[in-house]
């Protein structure tokens, strides 16, 4: 027996509604930077070059720290967040800022490295100025006394001179910056100089090569983009191993930036088209300028 047709149901299927345009929710990154800020965020350590970091979209500082991690991978997010976060490991186990106030071993360390700044015109930059000074850091590995002395512990070593470091880049002033920076613009940078005069010898040093590797790892993923130019003077055959390990943890780009020069005294010559008037003279007279010694004008971490 058939069965009767099934009377059509009075319940109109309803036509499926549009979806809305997802938008992000108000706590969810919208940019670059905004992610790296929320990574950080999520980790334990908060500071990073004296900055603590807050939130970018109205925190100049931390705009500019963050920006800097962005610009070392070219703007690849996810490299810089990784390199961002490792660096928020490496300060939360560290603690550079407490190395500055650290007093360490004068027979090792007294005269080997220093911190100078010059200004334009002799006025000294302002926030809203951050080109009118340069900062420089000075390793005078041609002071160094003893060889097992000053590198053999590498641990100490890696101390000294990440509070070096860190004395450096408190004359850049970036927890009282103004002015973000850009890819293309970013002023909050150091130059370097590295004098390896009477040093010849330290190429067969194992303690030497093991503290390059080591300081060239750390400081190529805790310190990005803060290189204007690096000048190694007085260079002895070592450079040829060091350049080799820099190429390892270095960046082509920050690679380019490197300048061997056989002769220190001509160092200040380099420096014509400084945005710092004179900036070549302001420099010690061993290095081609007219200013003081760097024991007169310089700073360093504090020696026992």
């Amino acid at each position: 027996m058939a069965e009767p047709a099934q009377a059509p149901s009075s319940e109109a299927p309803q036509p499926e509604a549009p979806k809305a345009e997802e938008v992000p929710k108000p706590d969810e990154p919208t940019t670059p930077i905004q992610e790296l800020w929320a990574a950080a965020k999520a980790q334990s350590h908060p500071e990073i070059w004296g900055v603590t970091l807050a939130d970018p979209a109205t925190h100049v500082p931390s705009q500019i720290v963050l920006q800097k991690y962005l610009n070392a991978k070219d703007g690849d997010i996810v490299k810089a967040k990784e390199q961002l976060i490792q660096t928020l490991e490496w300060r939360a186990k560290i603690q550079p800022l407490e190395l500055i106030k650290k007093s360490f071993s004068k027979t090792k360390f007294e005269g080997l490295g220093y911190v100078t700044q010059y200004y334009a015109s002799d006025e000294k930059a302002t926030e809203e100025n951050p080109e009118a000074k340069e900062v420089f850091t000075w390793n005078i590995y041609g002071g160094v006394k003893s060889i097992d002395d000053t590198f053999g512990n590498l641990e100490e070593f890696i101390n000294w001179r990440v509070a070096l470091m860190e004395l450096a880049v408190q004359e850049l002033s970036l927890p009282t910056a103004t002015k973000p920076i850009t890819a293309d613009w970013d002023p909050y940078k150091i130059f370097q100089v590295h004098d390896y005069k009477s040093l010849s010898f330290l190429r067969q040093s194992p303690q030497v090569k093991a503290a390059s590797t080591e300081t060239i790892r750390v400081f190529a993923t805790a310190y990005p983009e803060l290189l204007k130019e690096k000048f190694f003077v007085n260079v002895p055959v070592i450079m040829g191993f060091m350049y080799g390990v820099m190429k390892l943890f270095v960046a082509p780009k920050t690679i380019k930036k490197f300048h061997p020069m056989s002769n220190g005294g001509a160092l200040a010559k380099e420096f014509g088209e400084s945005k710092v008037s004179g900036l070549g003279e302001k420099l010690p007279t061993e290095y081609g300028g007219k200013g003081a010694d760097l024991k007169a004008q310089g700073k360093g971490p504090a020696v026992e």
